[in-house]
């Protein structure tokens, strides 16, 4: 057994923790947390011995856009994904019952995520905090007897929070993809061998003229490479042009490496982000 030493965002319990234990399952994995996203692409870019794990969206709020601009700006590489439903619990202290409760804790996107369900228990007034696992911690560190977690089942039971509901959540098919990555120097050490690789997360500018895009896609579609997603964002100081962001799927290592070499001389400043196995949903 092999120890993966990952950082992550939040405290320990979080969804990041989870995950992190879900990409690993066959590994000893200590995780290293960070108060926010920057902090934790600092932490890595100043240890090339550590792992990260990081949220780059979900099925209900869309893409992170700042975290695809934290990964392009570092040397990370991408190595691999997982994709885990998101799925609440209400918990508390041991020995109350939810009428006994008269607040419940967690982030914002939590709380909005279970309001039908909260709405049914009129005493549970909600106070929102920074972290879901922050607020398990808080109400058991504190001893707040009253007080109620919404968070995941990981961070309930990491804390000996007694768990009152399961499966809260208002939308059952909440999903969020996490992207695992690696400093270059250890990339191809951690990352799939080449016959697992099929999909790569690039990243590119085109110049502002009629059918730029059009041309790429066209390219793309030639070589039997699928675009699972693009996002576009807007490049500062450069009105109306944008910097994509594409992931790719395929079937062939080495069509999709042609086709990237067909498409690079259309676009400005293409970089590979990272080329990985393509992850199943996790229920």
């Amino acid at each position: 057994m092999h120890t993966k030493r990952i950082t992550i965002q939040g405290v320990s319990g979080c969804y990041h923790d989870a995950a992190a234990h879900l990409y690993f399952p066959a590994d000893e994995v200590e995780t290293i947390p960070c108060a926010s996203f920057p902090a934790m692409f600092d932490t890595l870019s100043s240890d090339a011995s550590l792992l990260g794990i990081v949220a780059i969206e979900n099925t209900i709020a869309g893409s992170l856009l700042q975290n695809h601009e934290l990964l392009r700006q570092s040397s990370l590489r991408i190595i691999g994904e997982v994709k885990m439903r998101i799925s609440h619990v209400l918990c508390a202290l041991p020995g109350q019952s939810v009428a006994e409760l008269s607040e419940v804790n967690s982030h914002p996107m939590a709380l909005m995520q279970c309001e039908q369900y909260l709405r049914r228990h009129p005493n549970l007034k909600m106070v929102e905090r920074f972290d879901t696992a922050g607020s398990a911690q808080e109400i058991a560190e504190g001893k707040l007897y009253g007080h109620a977690a919404v968070c995941g089942e990981y961070a309930a039971e990491l804390y000996g929070l007694e768990i009152l509901d399961r499966g809260i959540e208002t939308n059952k098919r909440n999903f969020t993809r996490f992207l695992i990555l690696a400093d270059p120097l250890v990339a191809a050490e951690c990352g799939p061998s080449e016959r697992d690789i099929d999909k790569a997360s690039i990243v590119f500018t085109l110049p502002h003229t009629n059918g730029a895009l059009s041309k790429i896609l066209t390219i793309l579609s030639f070589y039997d490479i699928n675009l699972s997603k693009i996002q576009s964002t807007p490049i500062v100081g450069r009105e109306w042009e944008y910097r994509f962001y594409v992931d790719l799927t395929f079937d062939s290592l080495v069509r999709y490496r042609q086709a990237l070499e067909a498409v690079r001389p259309l676009c400005r400043d293409l970089s590979v982000l990272g080329e990985y196995a393509e992850a199943k949903v996790t229920h």
